[in-house]
């Protein structure tokens, strides 16, 4: 199983990125994503998720109105669109999966790093 997320990166507060995640190593249609984030110092915390179909989305309080997940189940792919930055998301970024309510797989983040 990989989950190889991209796409971070240093961004002025107010900007915008978008973070990918692409999976290979299982069905990746059979499984809910999520990103997840870890800021320095910090305990990781949940970001977001999306069910298999793409349906159901759910956010952490601090990101809501700002990002957005997204998937694309015929590229193995899900994304996560982030607008509005601030500092306080400087953190690594990781996407997961899960078949269940826990999530099962994580892979290596990507950095992002939110100036003022």
């Amino acid at each position: 199983v990989q989950l190889q997320a991209s796409g971070g990166g240093l961004v002025q507060a107010g900007g915008s990125l978008r973070l990918s995640c692409t999976a290979s190593g299982f069905t990746f249609r059979n499984y809910g994503m999520g990103w997840f984030r870890q800021a320095p110092g910090k305990e990781r915390e949940f970001v977001a998720s999306i069910n298999l179909g793409g349906g159901i989305r759910d956010y952490a309080d601090p990101v809501k109105g700002r990002f957005t997940i997204s998937r694309d189940n015929a590229k193995n792919a899900v994304y996560l669109q982030m607008g509005s930055l601030r500092p306080e998301d400087t953190a690594v970024y990781s996407c997961a999966a899960r078949r269940g309510k826990e999530f099962n797989w994580w892979g290596q983040g990507t950095l992002v790093t939110v100036s003022s």
